[in-house]
């Protein structure tokens, strides 16, 4: 055992792809191994104990058997660290193995000094940050996903912050404001799912990136990279599909690095859907690789099958296309059609209104009679033949935004221009540069506000107008806010005189303190109308998650421990006693494991407090929050 391990770190420090400062990088050799990557293969048969060990003779051809590779890799014996061994010491090393299809779920915090930056291209985040996560197995999980009590309620307009004053609801009881709601959003799911099940129309979410390089943010402890994202996303978008609509749709933003996966756990997890994919032109400077320079992103549609979930495309100006609104042609007399025989009234160029339907047996004259300062304009064509409009009397005002008169000789033409069509896969646009309307128009509107690369407005507005341009009540969830791109895009729809809804959701600070909320509060400002509720989950271990996040030295993590040992919830798989009589090996370790070990010692169960426990007298709820979640609740 001890040779092949020796022969193994060896063969494999020869894969450039595998090290990082001279260290063999485990995740990645297990990913590369469950891809059945060819330079790995190749580099194991280069071993005459590797043949014998992970492959397997079959009638004469190699079979690689990978289970077995990573299972052996796997084992705490291979590459273990310091805080793989401080782990096994105190005994909370669990099983070897890696991802399969368990119910697992994924919680995810951010730590040192870390922000999630929502809505944009990874790429461009540069600061050596890191987004932590943890697996629990089904075993691990008791009222993890049981809704939670909210609190912190209150009401925000263009004037400020306000006590709450309950929920704006319609005849049926339905909650008619918009929301953002700050905690876990697996959490956020599971809690909406009692009032919002089968009520969103459309869920767009842009999600991290992850991409397979030194800027990733998604960061793994325990399982190998590619899938414990997807089981991140696969937990997520499980209960977020509960929550839509028969019709409605799902849009998810993605960039190359995680595109085809997600494609397949989409088509596992929505199988009475279709799947477009369409690329979006967001950064034209481009993003320089090796061989390409990438300049797109892709929003992937989720659409029901059979239903007709996405409207009409709005045509820029430039490209509406224009013909004559006189019919021609078979069956376009006026004998043909009696109520498409009318005056359409022009003043000063332009059309004012519709006349009365011209009975047969009387003449209208002219194709154009002037009438004082109006002309009125009949379908005869320039032979004097008697035609018809291509739309009746009783519904031609539908179409009247589509129509333009048009200054001939001695007449005017009525031309019609199809200004919405059907949506094409590649979108590109100036509106939709990611520096311009994202980075700049965020920083305009509120200063403070730290993303880099947030998505363009119009970039979003227009996903969203696909998916609910035509629903003026639509309810609209985004549970990656990041900046609140969502939120403006749909308060800007609903200069339609709609009356969307948006229900965002976000854990990180900035939430609250430098973006999101004091983005839409200034965008409520500048359209003069409009206001939210802001809530947040009830926090209990949550907050320890944040004392560690936000502290600085060894030395306030040592007194913090003392504090959670006495008022935090501890997984019981943490023998505190273990823990003290191995305090010098806790104390070798860097203050970032010593972060990563207090958040794994927390019993994720109790990060935030239950609804059902919301009258136990040691969480403390206050009459005003009792009184807050029964009426979002129910009975």
């Amino acid at each position: 055992m001890k040779n092949l391990l020796h022969n193994l770190i060896s063969l494999l420090q020869k894969d450039e792809r595998l090290t990082s400062e001279g260290e063999l990088l485990k995740n990645k050799i297990i990913e590369l191994a469950l891809k059945l990557d060819k330079g790995l293969i190749k580099l194991l048969l280069l071993d005459k104990k590797m043949k014998e060990v992970f492959f397997a003779d079959v009638d004469g051809a190699l079979i690689f058997d990978k289970d077995k590779f990573v299972r052996f890799v796997s084992n705490k014996q291979f590459l273990p660290d310091s805080y793989t061994a401080f782990k096994n010491k105190i005994g909370l090393t669990a099983e070897d193995e890696y991802l399969s299809e368990k119910k697992e779920v994924v919680l995810s915090w951010p730590y040192k000094d870390c922000v999630l930056e929502g809505g944009m291209t990874k790429e461009y985040q540069k600061r050596d940050e890191i987004f932590w996560n943890e697996t629990l197995a089904p075993d691990e999980i008791s009222r993890l996903l049981d809704p939670k009590v909210f609190t912190n309620a209150k009401r925000i307009d263009k004037n400020g912050e306000h006590k709450f004053d309950g929920f704006r609801t319609d005849e049926k009881g339905n909650i008619k404001d918009n929301l953002i709601i700050k905690g876990n959003n697996l959490l956020v799911l599971h809690s909406l799912r009692k009032r919002f099940a089968g009520k969103v129309k459309l869920i767009y979410i842009d999600p991290p990136y992850n991409p397979d390089s030194p800027s990733n943010t998604f960061v793994y402890n325990n399982n190998f990279n590619e899938s414990t994202w997807l089981t991140f996303m696969k937990n997520r978008l499980e209960i977020a599909k509960q929550l839509l609509t028969n019709d409605g749709v799902l849009i998810v933003t993605i960039d190359d690095n995680e595109q085809a996966p997600l494609v397949m756990l989409l088509r596992e997890l929505f199988k009475d859907h279709e799947i477009h994919c369409i690329t979006i032109v967001h950064n034209p400077r481009g993003v320089q690789g090796m061989n390409f320079s990438y300049i797109h992103e892709y929003a992937l549609f989720v659409i029901p099958k059979g239903k007709k979930s996405i409207g009409d495309r709005k045509i820029p100006p430039e490209e509406i296309v224009w013909s004559n609104f006189r019919n021609w042609g078979g069956e376009s007399l006026r004998t043909d059609a009696k109520n498409c025989f009318y005056p359409i009234i022009i003043e000063n160029n332009v059309i004012v209104d519709f006349g009365d339907i011209v009975l047969d047996n009387k003449h209208p004259g002219r194709q154009t009679e002037k009438r004082g300062n109006k002309f009125y304009v009949y379908p005869i064509d320039k032979n004097g033949v008697e035609r018809k409009w291509r739309y009746a009397r009783q519904s031609v005002e539908e179409v009247r935004h589509l129509l333009r008169a048009k200054k001939a000789r001695s007449c005017y033409e009525i031309e019609i221009g199809k200004d919405f069509g059907i949506y094409r896969t590649v979108w590109q646009d100036a509106r939709y540069d990611a520096n311009e309307y994202g980075t700049r128009l965020v920083k305009s509107l509120v200063p403070t506000c730290r993303f880099d690369f947030p998505k363009s407005l119009w970039n979003v507005y227009d996903c969203l107008y696909a998916a609910v341009g035509n629903d003026k009540d639509a309810i609209i969830l985004d549970f990656f806010t990041g900046s609140g791109t969502t939120a403006h895009a749909v308060l800007e729809l609903n200069k339609d005189g709609g009356s969307r809804k948006f229900i965002l959701v976000e854990q990180m600070e900035y939430v609250v303190q430098s973006c999101t909320v004091p983005r839409i509060k200034k965008v409520i400002e500048n359209n003069g109308d409009g206001d939210f509720v802001y809530l947040e989950l009830m926090r209990w271990n949550e907050n320890f998650v944040e004392k560690i996040r936000r502290v600085k030295t060894k030395g306030e993590l040592k007194n913090l421990w003392k504090t959670m040992k006495e008022k935090a919830f501890l997984s019981y798989k943490v023998d505190v006693k273990t823990i003290g009589e191995n305090a010098k090996d806790f104390t070798d370790l860097s203050i970032e494991d010593q972060k990563r070990f207090l958040f794994e010692c927390l019993d994720k169960n109790h990060l935030y407090v239950s609804y059902s426990e919301i009258d136990d007298k040691e969480y403390r709820v206050s009459k005003e929050d009792k009184k807050l979640n029964r009426e979002f609740y129910g009975p």
